[in-house]
């Protein structure tokens, strides 16, 4: 029964994330609320120049800024390319490593990210919490 109600969680967190990123680029942003880049609906990533900085497919690989595989989201797992768990993301927004070391929150309500000692070091509302935590924790676009 627990497993089950991880699985739907994790599924209204993925479907509340994708209704949220429908149409419009949401915007990424610094702890001070600065813009640094933007993830559109079709998972396009680009930088504060507006250049790209990779996607995310929607079968869940995720592309560089030269549109090579560096890592694949599978149900709120994050893995390399060698099949390694890097991390994952628990249904409370809780980030953490392979290791289950946390890494750092997400707030699924307003889109702040915070780091493991709970310091703002982001903003992403209406952005996927697997997208979020690929972008400011496991950096795979290079920021």
């Amino acid at each position: 029964m627990k497993k089950f109600r991880l699985y739907i969680t994790a599924l209204v967190l993925v479907l509340a994330g994708i209704m949220a990123t429908g149409a419009e680029a949401q915007v990424l942003r610094d702890a001070d609320y600065n813009s640094i880049g933007r993830i559109n609906g079709n998972g396009v990533v680009r930088n504060e120049a507006g250049r790209s900085a990779g996607s995310f497919d929607a079968d869940g690989t995720v592309r560089d800024v030269s549109g090579q595989a560096v890592g694949v989201i599978k149900q709120l797992e994050i893995f390399d390319m060698a099949g390694t768990r890097i991390g994952y993301i628990n249904t409370d927004g809780t980030v953490r490593d392979g290791e289950s070391n946390v890494l750092g929150y997400i707030n699924i309500n307003d889109g702040k990210v915070t780091d493991a000692q709970k310091q703002t070091i982001g903003f992403a509302r209406g952005v996927r919490v697997d997208w979020i935590a690929c972008y400011y924790f496991f950096h795979m676009f290079g920021q």
